[in-house]
């Protein structure tokens, strides 16, 4: 189940915020306590700052999910957990990282399976970048959403974007990284997408992702153009 924009985008925020943000981490921990029990904050325990309180409401003194969004707590809860998992004991980077840094939050959350929040957290450096290193991170950003939306049971979506952003990480470096190893088996996962048609969300091994290119995995000798 794809969970609805309101909840995906709030969700992101909350994990892109706690990369940096103390306060944001003890709200992601907060939400990963309450899923686990709703009568956590019971008794005049107060929340956390940046708990996402419009996500939640209260009943019989519990913090539910609201009513609407109830079908999919349990896919929001195993995300904020994900998310919660990579970050807990996470140094805190800075507000506006500089690009390594923030290829190596990326690379942990595309190893952690959470697609869209790349996605989030490389746009706005491809936006300032130009060049080759431009090229790169439009790749890698549009590796990470071809995932998402093969999670998400957009087939056709997914092909695209893995067909699209494996071509544009052909042949190059980024940040002393070079992208054709992932690159390449990026593209055997597209190929063993193809023939299992609208059912591949649930087909396909998803062992077989590669981890997100890092200097330490695919070399070290040059940063991007």
């Amino acid at each position: 189940m794809t969970l609805p924009l309101p909840l995906r985008n709030r969700l992101a925020e909350l994990i892109l915020d706690a990369f940096h943000d103390p306060r944001a981490r003890e709200g992601l921990e907060a939400m990963t306590t309450v899923c686990a029990d709703s009568g956590a904050f019971e008794h005049g325990r107060a929340l956390p700052e940046a708990f996402p309180s419009d996500l939640f409401e209260r009943r019989a003194g519990a913090l539910t999910i609201k009513s609407g969004f109830g079908p999919h707590q349990a896919e929001l809860c195993e995300r904020a957990g994900r998310a919660w998992r990579l970050l807990r004991g996470r140094p805190l980077d800075l507000r506006d990282a500089p690009l390594d840094a923030a290829l190596d939050g990326a690379a942990a959350l595309f190893d952690a399976g959470l697609y869209f929040e790349v996605h989030e957290l490389l746009e706005p450096y491809w936006i300032r970048a130009d060049g080759s290193a431009r090229e790169a991170l439009q790749g890698l950003i549009q590796v990470a959403v071809g995932f998402h939306h093969l999670t998400g049971g957009n087939v056709s979506g997914a092909r695209a974007l893995l067909h699209d952003g494996c071509a544009k990480l052909i042949g190059r470096r980024l940040e002393g990284a070079d992208l054709d190893g992932f690159a390449a088996e990026a593209r055997r996962c597209l190929e063993r997408i193809a023939p299992l048609g609208a059912a591949a969300a649930a087909l396909f091994d998803w062992t077989a992702v590669p981890r997100f290119p890092v200097a330490a995995r695919y070399g070290s000798s040059a940063s991007a153009d």
